[in-house]
């Protein structure tokens, strides 16, 4: 098997040694947001230790029976620093002697250790979330409050943030540059003549982790469901009761806003000056499958005063025009519409 390529050696070498950097940079973050602390609190989680309003955030969940947070509680913080020491002797092994297959397992051992902490993380979150103390101060019956494992989450009346931090990032930065040189080294930087057979084993490797990232990327944001009968509408503050017109918009976050009509969710979107191709997902409820929710860009809209929504935009989405015109036939005046359309006449 030829060597590593020297773009790739002096690329895994800078890979290796930069995740130098995760002993000095947090690597994950969770933050709170609430209206009695506009500013926000934070807590870091770095190799070795846990930094940030940690004390603050203990006092509140107190209230709630939540555990206290400390370090002892995570006993990963004894040896991630040896983990981390690991992979970049490793990397740079790889490096020095120019090996194809311990560039493959290099990577297939990055993609392990993050599915590993992603995993401790959720089972640490589960657990935390809902082993609940019995004498609470606060108790809502059947409610948990597991922190989100990416992205956004409310609980009760806080907004929890799960995002990783600038130590995170180096080693998602490391994943994906890995993930590149293996793609190149095993097929798409080949010479046309010496590409690697199609039975070879390593195209589908490369399909199978691209594949993987896109489904830790989707994972990541999806419209959150939403509770009709306990939420209220962002803009209105009324409470969302009708399964036929709620709306909801996910931003760049992760962070999901909710409406009771569509009126309601592009006065929104205008008031707070948001540019569409900001938001992450735009939805609404699917006027025939109540509670489903379905993307405007694709939705087919009917306007009209007799169907009579929750603040009166009276516009309803349906997943197909036929639908749409089927509806539309019930009704002496009414009007088909695009997205586009809807948002200008708002």
């Amino acid at each position: 098997m030829k060597p590593l390529r020297p773009f790739t050696i002096g690329s895994l070498y800078v890979a290796s040694l930069s995740l130098i950097a995760t002993y000095f940079l947090p690597l994950w973050r969770i933050d709170l947001w609430a209206p009695q602390y506009p500013e926000g609190l934070s807590m870091q989680i770095w190799l070795d230790k846990l930094s940030g309003q940690v004390e603050i955030i203990n006092g509140l969940n107190h209230y709630i029976g939540m555990a206290h947070i400390k370090e002892e509680m995570f006993p990963e913080f004894q040896f991630l620093s040896y983990i981390v020491a690991f992979y970049i002797a490793f990397g740079l092994l790889t490096a020095f002697l120019k090996s194809r297959k311990m560039l493959i397992s290099y990577l297939v051992l990055l993609i392990l250790a993050g599915a590993a902490a992603l995993y401790d993380f959720w089972s640490w979150g589960y657990e935390y979330g809902h082993n609940l103390s019995p004498d609470a101060a606060i108790k809502v019956p059947g409610m948990s409050y597991q922190p989100p494992l990416i992205g956004y989450k409310e609980l009760l009346n806080f907004g929890a943030y799960s995002i990783p931090d600038a130590g995170g990032w180096v080693f998602v930065a490391v994943g994906i540059l890995v993930i590149l040189l293996v793609a190149c080294e095993t097929y798409f930087c080949q010479p046309k003549n010496q590409l690697v057979p199609k039975s070879n084993v390593s195209p589908a490797l490369v399909v199978f982790l691209l594949g993987t990232m896109a489904s830790l990327q989707s994972c990541a944001q999806q419209p959150e469901p939403i509770r009709y009968g306990q939420e209220a509408c962002v803009f209105c503050k009324m409470t969302i009761m009708d399964k036929k017109f709620a709306s909801e918009i996910v931003n760049s976050k992760g962070k999901a806003f909710k409406f009771d009509d569509l009126s309601c969710m592009v006065k929104y979107i205008k008031t707070n000056q948001l540019k569409q191709e900001e938001l992450t997902f735009v939805v609404v409820n699917d006027y025939n499958r109540p509670g489903e929710l379905i993307d405007t860009k694709t939705a087919i809209f009917l306007s009209s005063k007799e169907l009579r929504s929750p603040m009166r935009g009276d516009i309803a989405a349906f997943s197909d025009k036929a639908s749409a015109e089927a509806v539309k036939a019930k009704f002496s005046e009414a009007k088909i519409l695009t997205w586009k359309e809807v948002f200008e006449s708002l």
